[in-house]
């Protein structure tokens, strides 16, 4: 059973919000809610989250504000958590600015020698502008859609560039209502992704394209096709998240109209 992150909705007051403007902990909270672990705790403004190992997102502490205990026991808090389900303990760290509870997180763990991972850039950009940049190719069938990934999906998102953990379908599921697009070519499946909305935000995941089907504007498909789902379900705004060393994609994403928001980092202590 996966737990919700939040289950209270944010009013929504601006029918056309700058995506830009959301502040990071909000967007980052936002984002929690589409790709989860399958156990997931609070511990004051944290969240703990576990999911088997499959995805750092879903096996990290995610600081959204004052964990409501000094920092030396809240760290030991949520080192049990994951001694408890056989992981070892990461934290998720968005972009902090000075005299906020993620930057005295950060401190902290800097005084600790916690490693610290290459960035992970999150980009956002309005739905509007996705959609003029991403319009049905009459080439292209359109993806299917599904409430489940069946074999073949799974078979065809590489994580990392190696194949799925039995795991990762429960986290894969973990979200309101996800849906799983599949692109088949030539009687092959040429790519897949996943999408969620939440609060007016379409989240896209797991963008994946075949090797041998790259460089005839599949992933645009993708994300068009997407995009026009997410707009169905009365998304406004669109976020994803993306390897800063992946040129390709973030070519992809920047003639698409993305733009960075933030970064974050992985944190994990000494050996």
């Amino acid at each position: 059973m996966s737990p919700a992150v939040d289950p209270t909705p944010v009013p929504v007051t601006d029918p056309n919000p700058d995506p830009h403007r959301v502040p990071v902990t909000e967007l980052e909270r936002i984002a929690a809610l589409g790709w989860r672990g399958t156990t997931v705790e609070r511990l004051g403004g944290w969240l703990l989250r576990a999911g088997s190992g499959f995805t750092g997102r879903a096996n990290s502490v995610l600081p959204l504000g004052d964990p409501g205990l000094a920092l030396p026991a809240a760290i030991a808090h949520a080192e049990r958590f994951y001694a408890r389900h056989g992981l070892p303990v990461a934290v998720q760290q968005p972009d902090a600015g000075p005299g906020t509870a993620a930057a005295d997180l950060a401190a902290e763990l800097d005084r600790r020698g916690w490693s610290t991972s290459d960035p992970v850039l999150v980009l956002v950009a309005p739905l509007a502008q996705v959609l003029d940049r991403s319009p049905a190719a009459d080439v292209l069938p359109p993806a299917a859609l599904a409430a489940r990934p069946d074999a073949a999906w799974l078979s065809g998102y590489l994580y990392r560039g190696a194949p799925l953990p039995p795991t990762a379908v429960d986290v894969l599921l973990a979200a309101d209502r996800p849906v799983f697009a599949s692109l088949v070519l030539d009687g092959s499946l040429a790519g897949v992704a996943r999408a969620v909305v939440d609060e007016g935000w379409l989240g896209i995941t797991a963008l994946t394209v075949d090797p041998g089907h790259r460089r005839r504007g599949l992933g645009c498909h993708l994300v068009g096709e997407l995009a026009r789902w997410g707009a169905a379900q009365s998304a406004r705004s669109v976020y994803l998240q993306v390897d800063g060393g992946n040129a390709a994609a973030l070519a992809l994403y920047d003639r698409l109209g993305f733009r960075r928001h933030h970064e974050y980092r992985y944190r994990r202590p000494p050996g």
